[in-house]
């Protein structure tokens, strides 16, 4: 039985019998506050009681009067900020393309069951759920300042954890993705989500980038001596290609630090328009040229694209996690998966499958002929003072998958 941490889970489906049915499933899981309901004007009502806000909703996407797809849109325009476990006959594409609308109305997701279901299943996805959650998550995530993201980037509360990459062929870590993190003074452990946007309509984007480069960099020294040699892979953000400054800042840190351009892998994201494509595009050309690694991530996503692929000279692809988890399963996902891992190898580009969260992923990507994977299966991003450990480790295991 799972600790309950008073969370509030609302169901809706249109069938008397499924409420029942998995009500009683969530009882014996241990979740006592369980609301019911049978039609989406319901729900929105139960939704109005703001001091009782359900965390978690199980959603039907087949119900009369208001389907699930429209209620979606009902909870984007109430802010809801729990999360949907959708549930549904329909097939793959139609319950993926459901999926994806959750999430394109910012909503937090755990996926999708098919009808009919047992109760393993909707157990592995609240298991899943709940390992992630703790009382302090439930709510609307807290906003910082500009001011404040100033603040913690001079008075050097940015670290760097570390998710290992791992080359499939021998199962060998090859190196390490440093994820920027806030350790703030009083809440802790801050994720980049509420903190690089900030730091990027503000012009904060440079100094916070030179400080994660410089830490990685540190880091990577610390390691040489204990005889750990790993390949470093940092996120660049489009801001930072904006300006031409950037190549001889990244040279210099380098230089200080004996940090070889050939192990350093620069992931770029286009989360935002590019400002000046002439900059950018000479920007990575003069990296590429200096031998730096340069990685096109998310591929498939957002503005990550073809056109990326033919103006700039990155050398490697990832795939991003929404087309590699579940890809073993999932006809659609194994179709995008093989076509970006064939484009890549006809291009030359290294590719590299982002997350492989369990066995399955894993004995897909390791068979598919990609070069390299990271995700939860192999190993959650670490600080620094775990990575050596780790290593020994997985390199003893690794025999054995």
């Amino acid at each position: 039985m799972f600790q309950d941490f008073s969370i509030n889970i609302l169901v809706m489906d249109d069938e008397h019998f499924m409420l029942k049915l998995i009500s009683e499933i969530l009882r014996k899981l241990g979740y006592t506050n369980v609301k019911t309901c049978s039609s989406g004007h319901i729900a929105l009502d139960i939704l109005s009681d703001t001091q009782n806000m359900p965390d978690l909703i199980l959603l039907d996407l087949n119900m009369p009067e208001m389907d699930g797809i429209e209620f979606l849109r009902h909870l984007e325009e109430k802010h809801y900020v729990g999360s949907v476990l959708l549930i549904s006959g329909e097939d793959e594409r139609m319950m993926h393309s459901a999926e994806q609308l959750v999430l394109g109305h910012n909503i937090s997701t755990l996926g999708y069951i098919k009808k009919p279901f047992g109760p393993n299943e909707l157990s592995k996805h609240l298991i899943n759920w709940t390992a992630k959650q703790s009382p302090k998550v439930y709510g609307s995530k807290k906003v910082y300042s500009a001011e404040e993201v100033g603040a913690a980037i001079s008075n050097n509360e940015l670290i760097n954890y570390y998710q290992p990459k791992v080359n499939l062929i021998n199962g060998q870590v090859m190196g390490v993705e440093s994820l920027v993190r806030w350790q703030h003074p009083r809440d802790g452990i801050v994720f980049p989500d509420q903190f690089i946007g900030i730091a990027e309509d503000s012009g904060l984007i440079d100094s916070l980038t030179t400080c994660v480069i410089q830490n990685a960099f540190i880091q990577s020294e610390t390691w040489r001596l204990d005889k750990l040699s790993l390949n470093i892979a940092i996120n660049i953000s489009m801001d930072n290609l904006s300006t031409f400054e950037f190549v001889d800042r990244l040279g210099e840190l380098a230089n200080r630090h004996n940090i070889s351009p050939e192990n350093i892998m620069l992931e770029v994201t286009e989360s935002r328009l590019m400002k000046e494509l002439s900059t950018t595009q000479e920007v990575l050309a003069r990296l590429r040229l200096k031998r730096y690694g340069l990685s096109i991530d998310d591929f498939g996503t957002g503005h990550s694209s073809l056109v990326q692929l033919r103006n700039f000279p990155f050398n490697e692809l990832k795939i991003d996690q929404s087309f590699v988890h579940g890809v073993a399963k999932n006809d659609t996902l194994s179709a995008i998966f093989k076509s970006s891992l064939g484009l890549a190898q006809q291009l030359d580009m290294k590719t590299v499958s982002e997350g492989v969260e369990d066995l399955d992923d894993w004995n897909y990507v390791k068979n598919s002929g990609c070069d390299f994977a990271q995700g939860y299966f192999i190993a959650k991003p670490m600080p620094a003072n775990e990575i050596y450990e780790w290593v020994v480790k997985w390199e003893n295991d690794v025999a054995n998958l």
